[in-house]
């Protein structure tokens, strides 16, 4: 345990942001869920639309720190890989 008000201190920030970063991170793998869904039922209007909300939110989450900046985009190219094969299997 912190014996110094300095340490505390440190403790109930690393504790906060820790709970930030968790939700932060819940977030994304929940739009990350919905491109998949959206990919593996074939729908190719969902997938557009829940991309278009996924990558803003996975972009904050790099931007914040949460992830990796490449981490991040890599999440991004790979779902917009994902969903333009799709898109180019339903159109052939």
């Amino acid at each position: 345990m912190a014996n110094h008000k300095s340490a505390e201190k440190r403790n109930r920030q690393a504790t906060a942001q820790r709970l930030r970063n968790r939700a932060i991170k819940s977030r994304m793998k929940n739009v990350i869920r919905l491109v998949d869904e959206a990919v593996a039922a074939g729908s190719v209007e969902m997938a557009q639309e829940a991309l278009k909300v996924a990558i803003p939110v996975i972009a904050k989450t790099g931007g914040k720190g949460t992830i990796h900046k490449k981490n991040a985009s890599r999440k991004v190219s790979r779902l917009t890989k994902r969903v333009n094969n799709m898109q180019a299997a339903v159109a052939a």
